[in-house]
């Protein structure tokens, strides 16, 4: 696992084994990822997509407390997988990053408690698997505009393209979350953080 420059995201970069029956590869490994993000995946429930091209689901996350962190891949295709920093007082708040996700080079990104994501679909077709460390809530899950031209993310396409559901084109801005107090604290996600660590090295002790 390698961090990103937004503090909680991470990239894993697995090593593909290829020979004349197709390739080998770990999608995930709970001692490579509890050594370098501090806490092993606590697995609640894995969720599919499969988006065609042009298609964006998000920007969504979900408030903290609970949280909810999410280990990504795509098994089929290809998309762009795009983490949002929301979490007030960050010293990275409102800056994005964007990570290619495919079948060729099998990368995963992992989201700490507090982000938002997004992700598009680049090939006709493309799944998307999501290891998340809580269930379904739709009491705590919110949507960010993923067109908020105050984040002016670079999607590939034109706002009139791209494919949304009703409810993320609606969503509201950025600017109108935070006057609603409705995004999460970045002390609070650092303080989960500290806990999960914590709790991870009374484990193994």
């Amino acid at each position: 696992m390698e961090a990103l420059s937004i503090d909680g995201a991470w990239v894993y970069r697995p090593r593909i084994f290829r020979d004349d029956r197709g390739f080998f590869t770990e999608a995930y490994g709970l001692a490579e990822f509890t050594a370098d993000v501090g806490y092993a995946l606590d697995l609640r429930q894995v969720n599919a997509s499969v988006s065609r091209q042009g298609v964006i689901r998000g920007i969504h996350f979900t408030d903290v407390p609970p949280g909810q962190a999410k280990y990504v891949f795509c098994p089929k295709g290809a998309l762009l997988d795009v983490i949002v920093d929301i979490r007030v007082g960050s010293p990275t708040f409102g800056r994005w990053e964007a990570v290619r996700l495919d079948e060729t080079d099998r990368r995963a990104i992992f989201l700490e408690h507090g982000l938002g994501h997004a992700i598009t679909a680049l090939s006709a077709e493309a799944t998307a698997v999501y290891l998340c460390t809580s269930t379904y809530a739709p009491a705590v899950d919110r949507e960010l505009n993923p067109f908020d031209p105050d984040l002016a993310i670079t999607w590939p396409g034109t706002e009139q393209d791209l494919v949304l559901s009703a409810k993320d084109r609606a969503a509201p801005s950025l600017a109108e979350l935070l006057a609603a107090g409705a995004l999460p604290d970045y002390a609070r996600c650092e303080r989960l953080r500290d806990e999960l660590r914590t709790r991870a090295g009374g484990q193994s002790a």
